[in-house]
């Protein structure tokens, strides 16, 4: 039996389309319609299962590129961890609530050893390897969104080398990024702000912030060639390889040139992101730093970065309710319109990881992962979502 939506404000890739009807055949788009075009017997749902948006807005699933949501569900507290197939069923509810139908989980491999973090004693490779394994599980079992990994490499990681380039050739990674976290550079270039920030962290014991900057300062990297490799291995898989804080546009231009970059992630200064558009890579930026006005480590504003008409994806990072909110809010401020703000949590991913040929938008043909989105008391909320043309969750809210 077909499905139908009915008096929706469709969301399109470059217009929004009132008082209009999507109708679903198995888990494709089959036409995006206005209502008075509608038979008569539709409109009935004698011929159709219908759905009513009641002039809600209706969304493309949300992709998120980047987020490490999944890690603060784990361990909660840092002498707590969570059953890890438990903690990814939990998780799943929660980032659909939020409009997230395919998730990329942003997992860190590195060197746990010298720098201890506040959730470095999660990301040890024993860890990595259980979730790696259990997101495969679920995307090829039972699962209520689409989980895939994307995998972060600290490049000071040197004695995991071997393990990244197994794991790229067990086809277990679908997005892979490089990262440096060295204080002074990247995302930590003020050594105040890092300063404050490890204020709690245990890096080797009680030694002095100097002693421990020394120590972060001169671990051992891995050699350009082997990060070649792994950028040569991960391009003959078709697997997407993005930078990771590029401080600066010879950054941007070396990571490019050097490893055939796509994606910059985060730039720290605004003409870095410039330099990445330029370059023709794909610009993210942090929803939370949209919704909070500025980066929470001092770093280029998202709201600049859109401003100035380079970001072109947006992900929920750490946060992933601030996917939806932030994109009303950029319409809302006259920043930019609704179509734009809601491509960069949709189509400019899907185009970033091969997948808009299915998914990203609302267009006849493509997969129908949608959200019917309403506003309650000025907010954004979700009332409706469906993936592959199955309706997963519904909210109704109600009064006393």
């Amino acid at each position: 039996m077909k499905k139908c939506i009915l008096n929706a404000r469709v969301v399109g890739p470059d217009k929004i389309l009132p008082d209009h009807a999507i109708i679903i055949r198995k888990d494709r788009i089959l036409a995006i319609l206005p209502m008075s075009s509608l038979r008569r017997r539709d409109k009935n749902g004698s011929t159709m299962r219908c759905f009513d948006a009641r002039g809600g807005y209706v969304l493309p699933g949300f992709i998120d590129i980047h987020s490490d949501y999944i890690e603060g569900i784990l361990q909660p507290r840092p002498t707590t961890l969570i059953d890890f197939e438990m903690g990814l069923r939990e998780v799943e509810k929660q980032l659909l609530g939020h409009g997230v139908t395919t998730i990329y989980h942003s997992l860190s491999i590195m060197d746990v050893a010298g720098s201890k973090d506040g959730r470095a004693n999660f990301r040890t490779k024993e860890n990595f390897e259980r979730l790696a394994l259990l997101i495969q599980d679920f995307h090829q079992g039972y699962h209520l969104i689409r989980h895939r990994l994307h995998a972060r490499y600290d490049i000071y990681a040197a004695d995991l080398y071997d393990y990244v380039a197994r794991i790229l050739e067990e086809g277990k990674v679908h997005e892979l990024s490089f990262m440096d976290h060295t204080p002074g550079q990247g995302q930590y270039r003020n050594l105040e702000i890092y300063a404050r920030s490890a204020a709690g962290w245990d890096i080797e014991g009680d030694l002095s912030l100097e002693k421990k900057l020394e120590i972060l300062q001169n671990r051992p990297r891995v050699s350009g060639k082997k990060l070649k490799r792994l950028a040569m291995m991960a391009k003959k898989q078709g697997i997407p390889l993005a930078s990771h804080d590029d401080d600066s546009p010879e950054k941007v231009l070396f990571m490019k040139k050097e490893y055939g970059t796509k994606i910059s992630e985060f730039p720290v200064e605004l003409a870095a992101a410039k330099k990445a558009r330029e370059e023709g890579l794909m610009v993210v930026m942090g929803a939370p730093n949209v919704m909070l006005g500025g980066s929470h480590s001092g770093n280029l504003p998202a709201l600049e970065a859109i401003r100035e008409g380079c970001t072109d994806i947006l992900c929920s990072d750490y946060y992933p309710a601030s996917l939806l909110h932030s994109a009303f809010m950029l319409e809302e401020k006259g920043i930019i319109p609704l179509t734009e703000a809601v491509r960069m949590l949709t189509l400019n991913p899907a185009r970033a990881l091969g997948l808009a040929a299915d998914y990203g938008s609302l267009e006849v043909g493509k997969k129908a992962d949608l959200l019917i989105v309403r506003k309650l008391q000025g907010r954004p909320l979700i009332y409706r979502c469906f993936i592959d043309g199955q309706s997963t969750l519904r909210y109704d809210y109600r009064q006393g």
